[in-house]
């Protein structure tokens, strides 16, 4: 057996409307499912979780990948890792269009730490020669998203 997708990606929110406007109204992920959900605990590790779980997609395969927004009651001086921390320290999409949804975001008022720019496919370990485009951005709860647009 081996691995055929990334299944999902789970991010914990503070805020699930404004969570929405960034994922939903400036990436374009489609609401696929909204809803109140308990999880009963496991072991030591996981305790007892009511939480809203918004659930997005960009297509709606079998082995599609998705995103799943978590809003439960939390310690609100949680923070977000730096790029570069020691886990998963940011994702990436892949996108049609950089320069539109970094527009959208603008228009939001959300945060562009990276404006689009041009990157050699080699800084995505693939072999040197084509052109990506990408940008760097923050959520509302302070994680960094990748948006990426193959061109050339």
């Amino acid at each position: 057996m081996a691995v055929r997708a990334v299944s999902h990606v789970a991010i914990g929110v503070t805020d699930m409307d404004r969570a929405l406007r960034f994922y939903r109204d400036a990436l374009g992920l489609s609401v696929t499912q909204d809803t109140t959900q308990d999880f009963p605990p496991y072991g030591d590790e996981l305790p007892a979780a009511r939480r809203r779980g918004v659930y997005l997609r960009w297509r709606d395969g079998d082995d599609d990948s998705f995103v799943v927004l978590d809003q439960h009651d939390r310690d609100q001086s949680a923070s977000p890792l730096k790029f570069y921390d020691l886990g998963i320290h940011h994702y990436g999409f892949w996108v049609d269009d950089v320069d539109a949804i970094v527009a959208r975001m603008k228009a939001l008022g959300e945060i562009v730490v990276v404006d689009p720019n041009e990157n050699d496919t080699s800084e995505y370990g693939e072999p040197s020669g084509r052109i990506i485009r990408g940008a760097l951005l923050r959520d509302p709860d302070g994680n960094y998203v990748q948006v990426d647009q193959r061109k050339g």
